[in-house]
């Protein structure tokens, strides 16, 4: 379907250059719109480091300060009235609110107060991370305050299937699915490098165990230890290497409890599709992910997968087809996958060979198609709205005027 040029705003409080999941996402969203001819301009906090300059109508830098514990992550902050300062100069016809925090807050008061358009994702599950760190009233409070938020909203768009089903039970409305895609020109099995994994200390034949993201609580990374161990138990003959990818606030801890594993530090680009490559077995044991893209990177990479059966996981793998899941929370159970997956020589080629023929199939450009059509959509809606007040105020032939 073609869609008018609409002249969008994303309003995000983690962008490219950034590592993690929603900068990575609502950079391909970007490029793929303006890719569509749509004028995008980007609502965001200053990154630390960043040059200040003059903000232009594509970008919009604002202050942000950094959220305790998690080096790198920043919330946003900006004031209402300047936003509606700049949005009455150069109105947007729809905005995308990809985070919930101050910065997103102050555009949906302002987009509101404006008439404009709001579509709003849901990329964290800041409840389950507020549980994970023993903060349970904290989660119900964020629980309240996200319902509030998204109910002022045209849509909220979820990741998977698993996600909205959650989200409805707590009585959000308007969910809709879009789900991710993955660059698997990008990550791509063809970038494996045996000087890479010699580097590792790992032959041809040998077993990199591979696990890449953010290395933090709500990760679940306590389970990468006796998952290694139960495999190295298992498969005395076979030479296994457990490699992390990624940095955050454990990192320091799970390279004292991990001493034989290899810490390569957060990479991007094609250097992580290279880190990727070199893979065998891929470990994610995370409980908190309302996707999870680094299961697609994985698969593309020609991984064979052990994860919870939940988000992408649930998603994109068959259970012994394209990868291994236990049911969630099922400690044993991801553990048992993980050995079976190391059973047979034979299973684990077949698993690889049919998780890259499955993620190449998910590209960017049809999410980038069925975002656009939710914020045409929204704006549709919008107009749609103004227009039968509009009726509703207008004077019927024939009738008097109101007194007074």
């Amino acid at each position: 379907m073609n869609t008018p040029a609409l002249r969008i705003t994303l309003v995000s409080e983690t962008f490219p250059p950034e590592i993690n999941g929603v900068a990575n996402t609502l950079g391909r969203l970007s490029d793929g719109l303006r890719q569509r001819g749509h004028r995008v301009e980007i609502v965001r906090p200053r990154q630390p480091g960043e040059k200040p300059f003059k903000d232009d109508q594509d970008l919009l830098l604002c202050r942000g300060w950094g959220l305790p514990g998690y080096p790198g992550l920043q919330w946003g902050e900006v004031s209402m009235h300047k936003l509606l300062r700049r949005w009455r100069r150069h109105r947007p016809d729809v905005l995308y609110i990809a985070t919930e925090g101050p910065l997103g807050l102050s555009a949906l008061r302002a987009a509101r107060r404006l008439g404009i358009a709001v579509v709003s994702g849901f990329h964290t599950n800041f409840p389950q991370y507020s549980g994970q760190y023993g903060l349970g009233l904290l989660a119900r409070l964020l629980t309240h305050y996200l319902r509030w938020f998204h109910r002022r909203t045209a849509t909220t768009l979820v990741p998977s299937q698993s996600q909205r089903l959650e989200l409805q039970r707590r009585g959000f409305e308007r969910l809709a699915l879009m789900a991710r895609g993955v660059d698997a020109c990008l990550f791509n099995p063809c970038r494996r490098s045996p000087a890479l994994r010699d580097s590792w200390g790992l032959g041809p034949n040998d077993i990199a165990v591979l696990h890449v993201g953010r290395l933090a609580a709500e990760k679940n990374l306590a389970l990468l230890h006796p998952c290694f161990e139960a495999l190295q138990k298992a498969y005395p003959q076979q030479r296994l290497r457990l490699v992390v990818v990624g940095d955050g606030p454990l990192r320091a801890t799970l390279e004292r409890q991990l001493p034989e594993a290899v810490f390569c530090g957060a990479q991007r680009g094609e250097v992580l599709a290279e880190h990727y490559a070199c893979g065998d077995l891929f470990l994610f044991p995370s409980l908190t992910e309302t996707f999870g893209n680094v299961v697609l990177e994985a698969m593309a990479s020609g991984l064979a997968v052990v994860a919870y059966d939940e988000a992408a996981a649930a998603q994109h793998i068959r259970h012994g087809h394209s990868g291994a899941l236990a049911m969630p929370a099922d400690q044993a159970g991801f553990i048992d996958a993980a050995c079976w997956l190391l059973e047979e020589q034979e299973t684990l080629r077949r698993v690889r060979l049919n998780a890259r023929q499955h993620a190449s199939r998910q590209g960017w450009p049809a999410i980038v198609e069925q975002f656009e059509t939710h914020l045409h959509d929204a704006c549709l809606a919008m107009a749609s709205g103004r227009q039968t007040a509009s009726s509703s105020l207008a004077i019927k032939p024939g009738s008097s005027a109101p007194h007074g």
